[in-house]
């Protein structure tokens, strides 16, 4: 049966079929496993917005006066850091939804263990960063 408003208790299925918890210490694991998630969720996300400011800090490999065009059109060129970039973006989205489908379960301890999680991994990875300023993430999760 599935929950459609917020329930507690230790019988749960996160994400597949295969994840489900009966007892009270394979629940505490796996609220610790969704802990840890959004915690690697804001480790990876500090990771890409270091590799933006890499990228951004860059200078181009030519002047406006050279390419014009690419220029005006955001530029074209694909480098290591834009397809690594490119990489730690599709991976930390992947992360981000399964967070947010893990908290579709309706289990308030779900939803507890992911937001901790998040607040934890940001006070440890992001929580300094005051000289990271990138405003280009459209996931509600970040």
């Amino acid at each position: 049966m599935m929950h459609m408003t917020f329930y507690w208790g230790r019988s749960v299925t996160i994400l597949f079929d295969s994840w489900q918890t009966n007892s009270w210490p394979g629940y505490f694991l796996s609220l610790f496993a969704l802990f840890l998630f959004g915690a690697f969720y804001q480790y990876m996300e500090e990771r890409r917005l270091r590799l933006k400011l890499l990228s951004v800090a860059k200078p181009p490999p030519y002047s406006a006066a050279e390419a014009p065009l690419l220029n005006k059109l955001g530029g074209l060129r694909w480098g290591p850091y834009q397809i690594a970039g490119a990489v730690l973006f599709g991976v930390n989205s992947a992360i981000g939804y399964f967070l947010m489908l893990a908290v579709m379960s309706f289990n308030a301890g779900v939803l507890i263990a992911v937001v901790v999680g998040l607040a934890a991994g940001y006070l440890a990875f992001r929580g300094g960063d005051e000289d990271v300023v990138v405003v280009d993430n459209p996931c509600a999760c970040a």
